[in-house]
């Protein structure tokens, strides 16, 4: 399933308006936020169709799950947007992640839990906001908004280090680059961060993670960084989406992906888009010089023209660089 989705859901009294875009939403949100009234109107629909009283609006069919149904529902549905709310506990295991890995169906998953075992994006994590707009007709109007940003959090002044998630290409490129101004240290792995962060308390730290599949890590990280603003966050999708937005290979063709990726990537191919972008730039540069493997940098990216190519996209390092 490829695509962005637009959902209306309403009935008499409340109306719900907002768009999916890739494999994997996390709606969040404290009590009489709308959340069960959400998953309650689409399962109620689904039970009874016009005859519900409701209306659902939507080019992919719409369905619910529970801790009882799951895997039935996912194993026959195909090309579907399934919700599932914060009951059904299944979402949290091991097993559910497995099931819906390589499934052509979008997931709307309403939890106020970190999902540890799925790979979702930073921009893909919701609150519902509840307008007036319909206030006259007593109707409540709810939308979605974005809970957390994406590229820069906040913007840093002089920072002691740079902290990276991983130890390969996007780690060799930030440590080349910043190694004469500040340390550039690798956490070996996403779910180390926080600690790392933690544990150099004082210091001012950048973050610099893969936003496409940093969603569960990001909720604690958020409030630590509200408390300690000396450490901040820049969350590209991915290294290889820097390389990509870049221009350095075939500008406007791969611009217009980078700009409209849900309408080229098939969600049972890819489990996070950060997949994606690394395989579209390994075949993008395939027997050319930008020839690119995740596991080592290629040292074209530090040549002069590459490297500056590299560091427009990554704004926020220019003021680091230039203190």
């Amino acid at each position: 399933m490829k695509g962005k989705y637009h959902v209306v859901v309403q009935n008499r009294r409340i109306k719900f308006e907002f768009d999916i875009r890739r494999n994997i939403t996390i709606i969040r949100g404290d009590s009489a936020t709308g959340k069960t009234t959400l998953i309650n109107l689409i399962e109620t629909y689904e039970r009874y169709g016009d005859e519900s009283g409701i209306i659902l609006s939507c080019d992919k069919s719409c369905l619910t799950i529970n801790n009882g149904n799951w895997e039935g529902v996912i194993a026959r549905s195909h090309e579907c947007i399934i919700f599932a709310d914060e009951d059904t506990g299944i979402v949290k295991t091991p097993d559910f992640a497995a099931a819906i890995r390589g499934s052509d169906n979008y997931y709307v998953l309403i939890t106020r839990e970190d999902l540890p075992n799925l790979p979702y994006s930073v921009e893909e994590i919701y609150g519902i906001h509840v307008s007036g707009k319909y206030a006259g007709v007593r109707q409540v109007y709810n939308s979605f908004y974005r809970l957390y940003g994406t590229r820069d959090m906040k913007s840093p002044g002089t920072v002691d280090m740079v902290l990276a998630e991983d130890t390969n290409s996007g780690f060799e490129f930030l440590k080349a680059v910043v190694s004469e101004n500040m340390d550039c240290v690798s956490a070996g792995g996403k779910t180390k961060i926080r600690n790392l962060v933690k544990s150099n308390k004082g210091k001012s730290i950048l973050v610099f993670a893969d936003g496409a599949a940093f969603g569960a890590e990001i909720g604690e990280l958020y409030l630590y960084m509200k408390d300690h603003p000396e450490v901040c966050a820049y969350l590209p999708e991915s290294f290889e989406w820097i390389i990509l937005s870049s221009g350095l290979i075939d500008g406007k063709r791969v611009e217009e992906i980078i700009n409209n990726t849900e309408s080229h990537l098939e969600s049972a191919d890819y489990f996070s888009w950060e997949q994606y972008y690394t395989k579209l730039l390994v075949q993008e540069t395939k027997d050319t010089y930008l020839r690119y493997s995740k596991s080592h940098l290629n040292e074209v990216y530090l040549h002069p023209k590459e490297k500056k190519a590299l560091l427009d996209v990554i704004e926020i390092l220019k003021p680091i660089l230039e203190t």
